[in-house]
């Protein structure tokens, strides 16, 4: 059924929906006289209310702190105090350090965003499983595409969910129920995702079926990979590895089973204006300047960027950047490298000096850049001659260090010697732009779609489970395989046929350089079991590894209070 998501306009309110409390009180709130009963009355009814709980899924990639909270708990990016500016009540510093509380408002909304993301599909689910197909004027098959997507989509949450939290609740049903489903054993989970992914398979179109509507629509692809997540996780969720599952899966997404795609041959295309038709994107979410474009908003990528840094890219619609998430320090005030083994993400990428990712970005005009990271001085896109400055009046130098340099001239020693989440300036780290961001004059500016799965993380997942079976060198093929597009032609930086270049760090380094900030650091550092035992910059290893997962916050054990906190906590 070829529609697109680019041009749907979201439900209005005036329909039923279920608010913040849906994860907890699961009877529907009516604010109109349109119920499911007189509303689903024609095709575009449905196809408004298969839709509904889509828009909500865009919003919950950066939304209630479910960005950061897979990242700044890591080792690759920070929220740091910067002379008085995202203390915050020192909920990041308490982030990095795994020293949350069931008070800090992210462990609450990330547990409300998801569960209404539940039950918003759900909703929608019971709705089109009842609805007469003749008088809506679907077919039996679209019907069945429809329950398909809802019920790929809501294991999307569930899996999310139960990464987080681990013991949650199972909802598979909300109209008529008043009170939340007891808290599921991870066993019972893990299950429960599994069969919801493995029946919707077979009802799900595959990628070319949708030609270029496509993006944003669950299909067999996406559904598959969701499982191979699950089965690379395995271990950590319920103490019983899957890897043997999850290679099965992969390989077969890889050989086409799944649908057709293909790894992009440039770095940035998957992340590019045009990666909604990209054949390596296997889901993502569509967006436009005009429309929605949730992971360019300032909980995500809007504020991976110093001070007045909108005037470095020449894009100036949203008013002005901010310092709110940067790479962690590779080195030390005096620009000596530390000595620990994780973290660093910057000196990682180093390591390959001809990565072509390494360059400064820079927007070369006609939809085109070139390079992923800001470092050194800024200038102005519309006058070079003009340099970014903090808001506090000192010319920016982004560099690979925390303290307080302020206007120092880059290459001179300072007396202050201080480096932590505590001490730091504007021009302290450096930041990434992985998707682009142009000019405002340029026809494609915000308009890349949200790249959620990506081929490339099959190819990784695969050579992890390859890696741990003891075969280096089929693992080092299939990470070549997506690395030679990061290098020249002919380069020394792809990994020796034998894979023996190839150890327990090198895996994580690499997770680390092809998916820096998609969201998903926490949990590749915990599958490696290094999430609690690491240490990185000011970070010292965990007491406890009870913090692999979020205590449920206080607002949501206030609305239900029947639910089971997590040990630890």
């Amino acid at each position: 059924m070829k529609f697109s998501l680019r041009y749907i306009i979201p439900l209005s309110i005036s329909t039923l929906i279920l608010g913040s409390a849906s994860c907890t009180k699961l009877d529907e709130t009516l604010y109109d006289k349109i119920t499911s009963d007189n509303f689903l009355q024609k095709r575009e009814d449905v196809i408004r209310d298969f839709l509904r709980p889509f828009e909500h899924a865009f919003w919950s990639i950066q939304g209630g702190g479910l960005f950061y909270a897979q990242e700044l708990p890591a080792d690759q990016l920070m929220t740091p105090n910067r002379d008085g500016d995202w203390f915050d009540g020192g909920k990041y510093q308490r982030a990095h350090y795994h020293t949350w509380t069931v008070q800090d408002d992210y462990t609450s909304d990330m547990w409300k965003a998801l569960f209404q993301g539940i039950s918003l599909a759900t909703n929608s689910l019971e709705d089109i499983e009842k609805v007469d197909i003749q008088k809506v004027q679907i077919t039996e098959a679209e019907k069945a595409d429809f329950v398909a997507e809802l019920k790929t989509l809501r294991a999307w949450f569930n899996l999310r969910a139960f990464d987080l939290y681990r013991n949650i609740p199972l909802v598979t049903k909300v109209k008529g129920e008043t009170v939340t489903p007891p808290q599921a054993t991870p066993a019972e989970t893990f299950a429960f995702i599994e069969k919801e992914l493995k029946d919707a398979i077979p009802g799900l179109p595959l990628r070319q079926d949708l030609g270029t509507t496509g993006i944003g629509r669950w299909t067999k692809g996406g559904a598959a990979a969701l499982l191979a997540r699950l089965y690379l996780n395995a271990e950590v969720y319920t103490g019983q590895s899957k890897y043997a599952e999850c290679a099965a899966v992969c390989q077969d997404i890889i050989d086409g089973k799944y649908g057709n795609y293909q790894l992009e041959t440039i770095w940035s295309k998957p992340f590019d204006y045009d990666n909604a038709n990209s054949s390596e994107v296997i889901y993502g979410f569509p967006a436009t300047l005009a429309r929605t474009h949730w992971h360019y908003s300032s909980d995500m990528y809007w504020w991976m960027a110093p001070h007045q840094a909108q005037n470095f890219f020449g894009f100036t619609d949203f008013g002005n950047m901010n310092t709110r998430y940067a790479l962690q320090p590779g080195r030390d005030v005096d620009s000596v490298e530390y000595n620990f083994a994780l973290g660093k993400p910057f000196i990682k990428f180093q390591r390959y000096p001809d990565d072509l990712r390494l360059k400064k970005y820079k927007n070369l005009g006609n939809s085109k850049r070139e390079g992923m990271f800001l470092f050194g001085y800024l200038p102005y896109y519309s006058d070079p001659t003009k340099l970014v400055k903090s808001n506090r009046g000192y010319t920016i130098f982004a560099r690979d260090q925390v303290g307080w340099f302020k206007d120092t001239p880059p290459g001179t020693k300072i007396a202050d010697k201080e480096s932590n989440m505590n001490h730091a300036d504007d021009n302290s780290g450096l930041w990434v732009a992985k998707y682009p961001i142009y000019p405002s004059k340029d026809p494609n500016t915000i308009s890349s779609a949200f790249a959620e799965i990506r081929l490339a993380e099959i190819y990784y997942s695969l050579a992890e489970c390859k890696y741990r079976t003891g075969d280096k060198g089929s693992a080092a093929k299939l990470l070549n395989a997506v690395r030679k597009r990061n290098y020249p032609t002919g380069s020394n930086s792809l990994y020796l046929e034998s894979g023996q270049q190839l150890s327990d760090q090198e895996m994580i380094d690499e997770w680390g350089r092809e998916f820096l900030v998609e969201g998903r650091r926490r949990t590749d550092l915990i599958r490696w079991g290094k999430f609690n035992s690491g240490k990185w910059w000011d970070k010292e290893p965990d007491n406890s590894d009870h913090t692999k997962i979020y205590p449920i916050g206080q607002s949501v054990f206030t609305l239900t209070p029947s639910l089971q906190q997590n040990p630890g906590y």
